[in-house]
């Protein structure tokens, strides 16, 4: 009998300047990925990815500087095997200015062949990327 995946929802930030997206390293994950986070109960995740934003680059953002990008579903980098991140996107519609906070010890924008180059790599992020190059929003 299979396994079924265990869910984690989440909602990541799709933050682009320059042609490169902003990606955060956690001290806890020790790898690039979406600034944002897990998706509390009762909480949509528009409101989760705002909350986390202040807490992580403090970031004051409000609903109508989001907008919805798309959905990605991959394994959960840094957690148990089997989770599967159900990660929805967001584009930060405004130029922001985002400082590392909370469990973030670095932030760093990236092409999708910089972010190949790493070490450790979030199976998300890469799909991310992917996708953004495709759609000519980052290089």
């Amino acid at each position: 009998m299979e396994m079924l995946a265990k869910k984690l929802p989440t909602a990541g930030a799709l933050i682009i300047q320059q042609r490169r997206l902003l990606l955060a390293h956690s001290r806890n994950k020790n790898c690039f990925y979406l600034p944002g986070g897990k998706v509390e109960a009762g909480e949509d995740p528009a409101h989760a990815l705002l909350r986390e934003l202040a807490e992580e680059l403090g970031l004051a953002l409000t609903a109508a500087d989001l907008q919805y990008h798309s959905h990605i579903s991959a394994p959960a980098y840094g957690e148990a095997a089997g989770v599967q991140m159900e990660q929805d996107c967001y584009l930060v519609l405004p130029e922001v200015s985002p400082v590392a906070g909370a469990e973030i010890g670095e932030l760093r924008y990236f092409r999708l062949m910089d972010y190949l180059l790493e070490e450790r790599q979030a199976p998300g992020a890469v799909m991310i990327l992917q996708q953004l190059k495709q759609e000519n929003r980052i290089d």
